[in-house]
């Protein structure tokens, strides 16, 4: 079996390719550290090095162990990681969860208070984050779970609606609008409009489609990414706007959610995202859940 600390040895020698530069990088001198390349050398049976008096330089056996050695490392580092994660509670675990704010409205909060009560011994770390820093935490690990709109195209991640909600209409109050209980998407038609800009991708496609299928075309006057702006601009009259039905919890008193009238009627999804390969073992108690907290349509 490799010895990692001289796995760690040949990785700063290969780096720094110079024996006293790779000595002091591991605070030690330089005989040990020759001591312990020679040793590696010797248990895998090839020559990692090509050295002289003047220069050392990585073999072809040496270039090929190199990504193999930082893999091996890496991965004993995350394994000792989980294991001081899972001691810092009586069960053995942590779980750290990356969200969107559009979650914090009435799913987060119940899915926490659900955690505290049902997983009690179960850390739960919370990371707010774009979807897309969601999705390379993911994938580098600093995460164990996201709470994302769903993804577009091809992913290696493993993903699970969580969340379906109804979309609404919110209306400055003394728009026309607000005096009805539910609103046709045709009378947007050529109203002011607040959407989402280019970085709520997800949300910006699905208005988008709405409005073609209904042959309207709202007037655009601003485009911004959160849900929390979006309904700023709409208490300040600026024009109307259409929003996941749950942020209605948020508290603007002088805006008006109304029911939107099509069929289908639009809605949002929210996501559960993870890699298919942790082994996180309190992952899976949390995943399942998030399935059972979803909030009620509206």
């Amino acid at each position: 079996m490799l010895d990692l600390t001289h796995v760690r040895s040949f990785i700063a020698l290969a780096e720094e390719l110079h024996f006293g530069q790779a000595a002091r990088r591991l605070n030690m001198t330089q005989p040990p550290l020759s001591r312990q390349i020679r040793l590696l050398e010797e248990e895998l049976g090839v020559r990692l090095f090509d050295r002289n008096s003047h220069a050392v330089a990585l073999a072809a056996a040496g270039r090929a162990f190199l990504p193999e050695a930082r893999a091996l490392l890496a991965a004993s580092e995350a394994a000792a990681a989980a294991a001081r994660r899972a001691a810092r509670t009586r069960s053995g675990g942590s779980v750290t969860l990356g969200f969107i704010g559009a979650s914090t409205y009435a799913y987060l909060p119940r899915l926490v208070a659900r955690a505290r009560a049902e997983l009690p011994d179960t850390e739960l770390l919370l990371k707010e984050m774009s979807g897309a820093a969601q999705v390379e935490a993911l994938t580098l690990g600093r995460i164990d779970l996201g709470l994302v709109r769903p993804l577009g195209g091809a992913s290696p991640l493993m993903a699970s609606c969580v969340m379906r909600e109804e979309l609404a209409l919110a209306i400055p109050l003394g728009h026309r609008l607000a005096g009805r209980r539910r609103a046709p998407l045709r009378e947007l038609e050529g109203e002011p409009f607040i959407t989402y800009s280019a970085e709520g991708p997800y949300m910006r496609a699905l208005l988008s489609n709405a409005f073609q299928a209904a042959g309207v075309r709202p007037k655009v006057v601003q485009a911004v990414s959160q849900a929390q702006t979006i309904l700023s601009l709409v208490s300040a009259g600026l024009g109307l706007a259409i929003v996941p039905g749950e942020v209605r919890a948020a508290s603007f008193d002088n805006v008006a959610f109304r029911a939107i009238d099509a069929f289908p009627a639009p809605s949002a999804e929210l996501h559960a995202i993870w890699r298919p390969e942790d082994r996180n073992p309190v992952l899976a108690p949390l995943r399942e859940l998030s399935h059972q907290v979803m909030a009620p349509r509206s």
